[in-house]
């Protein structure tokens, strides 16, 4: 009975010891190594001395380059994230980086890159976090994206994109974070972005966007997971919906500095987890409806810069709303 427990012993060794050789001597794909060493020729300085050696996943004598992670996939090693941020990476999109078709994160914000963002992003088809934001890119998204089915969250925020808002972006059924704001986007929002079940937040504030906020809620159950809504510093018009109502996971509901008319709709305080409501520097007028008064949940409603009557107040301290993207990252 003891031989038999030290041989079964023995060969759990052995196996475990086959299983590490095995791993260890994985090769990297040469698709991934030659993808991201023609990368390496273009970053800043910072990176190309934390890139040694020609395999980004590491040769067993040298670690893997810093911000790559890789996985092993049968004989081979291939890379599944590149989060290579705030390291002065200068120059156009490298579009190196979508050969890398395993990838499930790419992170490049905080850089200083230029351009369009490629088409050939639609390759990435197990992304599921794209973080571009705080870059210098530019012209118009590429329909592409909506290609990205494992996408749950896209951060294109702080750029100098123009152009609509790719309709394509509703195929993105798994998105959850939706973070456009601080760019040149000009045209509607897309009601069609209405039908993504899972999304949390969506920000478009400040850009050049257009028509009604009853243009985005025209499809019946829209939005029906949304918490967060960003429309500020555009050029929405025309009045509030009683269909936003119907936003019941919403929480903050952001609608400054547009040119809204119309009185605020008594249903709109019918929205049981609301509890920042910014209406302020708009055209609203008349009175506001004493159930926003009575909300077990609002701590903030402002409402400077309207037509309401005199006698209308404000709820909250009325500090201003200071909010960046990374608040909403989790």
């Amino acid at each position: 009975m003891a031989n038999l427990s030290l041989s079964l012993s023995l060969i759990f060794r052995i196996c475990a010891f086959l299983l590490l050789i095995n791993v260890s001597f994985a090769k990297t794909l040469k698709r991934d190594m030659k993808a991201l060493n023609e990368v390496k020729k273009l970053v800043g300085w910072r990176l190309v001395y934390s890139w040694v050696g020609d395999d980004p996943c590491g040769d067993g004598f040298l670690p893997p380059w810093s911000g790559v992670t890789c996985s092993t996939v049968g004989d081979y090693r291939v890379v599944v994230k590149l989060e290579v941020y705030s390291m002065s990476i200068v120059g156009n999109f490298p579009k190196a980086v979508t050969k890398l078709l395993d990838l499930t994160v790419l992170d490049l914000h905080n850089n200083k890159l230029t351009g369009p963002i490629p088409s050939e992003i639609g390759r990435l088809k197990r992304l599921k976090t794209l973080n571009l934001r705080w870059n210098k890119l530019e012209h118009v998204l590429p329909p592409e994206i909506g290609g990205l089915k494992s996408l749950t969250s896209l951060y294109l925020s702080f750029n100098n994109f123009k152009g609509e808002i790719p309709k394509e972006l509703a195929n993105l059924h798994e998105l959850q974070y939706l973070h456009i704001q601080e760019n040149h986007f000009t045209g509607r929002i897309p009601a069609e972005l209405g039908t993504l079940q899972k999304l949390r937040h969506l920000d478009a504030g400040n850009n050049y966007l257009v028509g009604s906020i009853s243009d985005l809620f025209r499809i019946d159950g829209c939005f029906p997971a949304l918490r967060n809504l960003f429309l500020n510093n555009n050029y929405f018009t025309g009045g509030l919906p009683n269909k936003l109502a119907n936003l019941t996971n919403l929480e903050i509901l952001y609608l400054s500095y547009n040119k809204l008319t119309g009185a605020i709709p008594a249903a709109l305080a019918n929205i049981p987890r609301l509890t920042n409501l910014h209406l302020d520097h708009n055209l609203f007028n008349g009175s506001i409806p004493e159930a926003f008064y009575k909300h077990p949940n609002l701590k903030d409603m402002y409402i400077e810069g309207n037509a309401f009557k005199p006698d209308v107040k404000a709820i909250g301290a009325h500090q201003v709303l200071e909010l960046s993207d990374t608040d909403f990252l989790v």
